[in-house]
């Protein structure tokens, strides 16, 4: 259900911005739509039971929107929410299923852009991050009775390269680094375990640009 519903929002964005574009900010904007894998590079202190953290990787649908300065020089968004399976592993309970969560990261990067290499625009970016959590779903039938995840504010770094099919029409190949730390709270009826969890994923993205 939430995939699909990224998908339409996608879709719906990028059909509003394929309409002709009139002079003026449009013409500086550039709109990819694609699949993201989003592999966390996890890790975690947990107080009480000890041990560390296994979060699933995972493929989205992705949206991005970039604004030009100039040729070489712009900001990026990236969107996109992505449903993960959590675990504590190698703590003193052995391995503790924690559900699932949602982390919708939205990420803005600044941008510089080589365009005197034919049809290929590698770029590098770095910038800043915003993570909020919801929709934790807990295990049926486990020994954890509630969970609740922080939002996270962290940086950001990227590169790729947009493979230039015409005046609009793009293929894109994006990499980033985003760091996302969260304070984790969990109780097991009674007991309260707090965790501070590392997710810092990688997120690889192949998209289909159009700009206008």
């Amino acid at each position: 259900m939430l995939n699909s519903r990224v998908i339409a929002l996608s879709l719906l964005t990028a059909v509003a911005f394929a309409t002709p574009a009139q002079a003026g900010i449009l013409d500086k904007v550039q709109v990819k739509v694609g699949v993201s894998a989003v592999i966390p590079d996890e890790s975690a202190n947990t107080s009480v039971i000890g041990g560390d953290v296994d979060i699933s990787d995972e493929y989205v649908p992705s949206l991005a929107i970039e604004y030009f300065f100039t040729e070489n020089i712009s900001a990026e968004l990236l969107c996109c929410a992505a449903q993960h399976d959590v675990s504590a592993v190698q703590t003193a309970l052995g391995t503790v299923d924690l559900g699932q969560i949602t982390h919708f990261p939205p990420t803005v990067t600044l941008k510089y852009r080589w365009t005197n290499l034919g049809k290929i625009e590698p770029y590098v970016g770095a910038g800043v991050n915003y993570t909020h959590f919801f929709n934790e779903k807990l295990p049926a039938g486990g020994p954890i009775t509630s969970i609740s995840y922080d939002d996270s504010f962290g940086g950001a770094l990227q590169a790729g390269a947009d493979f230039r099919l015409n005046e609009h029409w793009a293929l894109n190949v994006d990499v980033r680094k985003i760091w996302i730390n969260t304070d984790v709270t969990i109780f097991a009826g009674p007991t309260r375990l707090d965790a501070d969890v590392d997710i810092n994923p990688w997120v690889t993205t192949v998209a289909v640009g159009y700009r206008f």
